[in-house]
């Protein structure tokens, strides 16, 4: 028995072996391409537990989760020919296991970065060369991406990436040029455009108020001048009813204080003189009676 077990022993140990290269496992997320003495056999392989051939096949596992591009701080000319630093970021994944083991040296995704970052460069730049400064600085960056979408992913598939999403991180003027002393003219300009429109708006406002105020303070003159002839008529008309009630009743009183008002208007500035006969009527009042 345990000669039989020793002449098992070094099968079983080579099965053994053989079965534990047998099999590979893909989780959820990733993709895997086989390759039979080199050269690639199967791919795109999905999630689960596969089998390879032993020391004939080897299996590469791709992780197919987004992934994230960094690229350096690129610089483009806008449709105005001015200078503006662009720095950006890509969420991509694998599409195509072939043509990413292919396409970079056996999977190497810093190869891949390298390869992915003049084409989506490039696509940038004929956006933003088609755009002016304000468009860029202060448009939708979606819309920028949006556009070169598309032409992205077509020079990425050779690649075996698919680009989900590109965003501009910052938009800057770069210190060593003119755009930022232009800029700041121009955003100079045009808050003196602003500021000019409303001390005109203002003034426009100021001549509206003023029209009505004067025209309020017309109508109120002219009513209260109104009431006032009306009051004065009313005051006359009640002196003189007054007036003719006290001659009725008292004549001689009447025409004494009828004569004491013609002497005070007549001596009202301290300076008059009149001469009058011994027996004028008008000094009847100043007669003793002694």
């Amino acid at each position: 028995m345990n000669s039989i077990f020793s002449r098992l022993l070094p099968l079983l140990v080579v099965l053994a072996f053989l079965s534990m290269g047998s099999f590979y496992v893909v989780r959820e997320g990733q993709t895997a391409i086989v390759l039979n003495l080199g050269r690639i056999a199967r791919t795109d392989m999905g999630p689960g537990l596969h089998f390879k051939i032993p020391l004939i096949e080897s299996a590469r596992v791709f992780d197919r989760r987004l992934r994230v591009l960094d690229a350096d701080t690129e610089r483009y000319l806008d449709s105005e020919r001015k200078d503006l630093s662009v720095d950006f970021f890509a969420l991509g994944m694998i599409e195509d296991a072939r043509a990413f083991y292919l396409a970079t040296n056996g999977g190497d995704e810093n190869v891949a970065a390298q390869r992915l970052a003049p084409i989506i460069k490039d696509a940038l730049r004929n956006e933003i060369n088609s755009r002016t400064l304000q468009q860029v600085v202060s448009g939708n960056r979606a819309e920028v991406v949006k556009e070169q979408l598309d032409v992205i992913n077509v020079g990425a598939k050779n690649i075996g990436i698919r680009i989900i999403d590109l965003r501009l991180k910052r938009i800057e003027l770069p210190t060593d040029s003119d755009v930022i002393g232009d800029v700041y003219n121009r955003m100079r300009a045009q808050r003196r455009q602003v500021a000019s429109r409303l001390r005109a708006e203002g003034e426009e406002q100021a001549r509206e108020i003023r029209a009505q105020a004067e025209r309020d303070q017309a109508v109120i003159l002219s009513e209260a001048e109104r009431d006032a002839q009306k009051l004065r008529g009313e005051g006359d008309a009640e002196a003189a009813r007054l007036y003719a009630e006290a001659a009725r009743k008292d004549p001689g009183f009447y025409a004494f204080q009828r004569s004491l008002d013609a002497y005070r208007e007549s001596f009202k500035d301290g300076q008059g003189m009149i001469v009058l006969e011994r027996n004028d009527p008008f000094l009847q009042y100043l007669r003793s009676d002694r």
